[in-house]
């Protein structure tokens, strides 16, 4: 105790004050690690998708349970990815007006991972805030996060889309790389909702949209794929193995919803 306050009077008669006494420098991987993530957002052209990327993703484990945060930018790093096993919350919706048709839009060329692809209604990610972190009950948080992001992608009105309309069905567990330096490995939230709504697209987000029927859609994916247009991995996944079935059950969707399920294609 006598050497801390000798100390301090020391330091004052010397005239430094101790709040300015400097820190210990940033481990030099520490160092190296902010200087590969600012390199790697300068390589992102678009300014509004560069920006977009320093939003707080949702860390978890393999079963879904909260293990902390990181930038939107450092989850979709391919080396964070194959490294380190990185993954995040995420959810895919699924829109169908009245008619069971389903809106499926084409991402813009400006999109960081998977520019240029067809899939389903929107596809984004709960942030690591107040609101959107807390998912009880039934997923609430991924249920805001998911009219916020419709609202921004597609510009359908947050009250033609009540949280309470978006039916949880499930989750997908997946890995897909985009290119070279960028990728996904999600826990995928799927949520349907069946709306007849106002579109206005953002095309910062999205190039095109349409409505597809279930009887057009196996033909649809087919056409894609034979034509060359891409389709995005998580898409191609729940379109192949699960969609088809919960959509023939549209009409009592709610009754099939299954929140401990874990679907797994990793």
């Amino acid at each position: 105790m006598a050497v801390a306050c000798c100390t301090g009077v020391f330091q004052r008669a010397l005239g430094v004050v101790p709040s300015l006494i400097k820190k210990p420098l940033l481990s030099s991987l520490v160092l190296e690690r902010r200087i590969a993530t600012t390199r790697m957002a300068d390589t992102i052209a678009d300014p509004t998708q560069r920006k977009l990327m320093e939003e707080q993703c949702i860390l978890v484990d393999e079963n879904d349970t909260v293990v902390g945060n990181a930038s939107k930018l450092d989850c979709h790093r391919r080396v964070n990815i194959e490294a380190k096993g990185m993954l995040h919350r995420a959810f895919s919706v699924f829109l169908f007006n009245t008619k069971g048709e389903l809106l499926l839009q084409e991402r813009a060329n400006s999109k960081v991972t998977f520019p240029g692809f067809v899939t389903n209604t929107c596809c984004s990610h709960p942030l690591h805030v107040k609101g959107e972190l807390e998912n009880e009950p039934l997923a609430s948080g991924v249920k805001r996060a998911a009219q916020r992001r419709v609202n921004y992608e597609l510009g359908v009105p947050v009250d033609q889309l009540p949280v309470d309309s978006f039916n949880f069905l499930g989750r997908v567990h997946y890995r897909a790389m985009s290119d070279g330096e960028w990728g996904e490995h999600e826990m995928d939230y799927v949520l349907f909702v069946q709306k007849d709504v106002d579109l206005a697209p953002n095309d910062n987000e999205v190039r095109k949209v349409e409505y597809v029927s279930l009887a057009d859609f196996p033909s649809y994916l087919e056409k894609c794929k034979a034509s060359g247009v891409p389709v995005t991995p998580w898409f191609d996944l729940i379109g192949e193995n699960l969609l088809v079935e919960w959509w023939k059950k549209l009409d009592t969707i709610a009754s099939i919803a299954d929140s401990s399920e874990i679907h797994r294609f990793v």
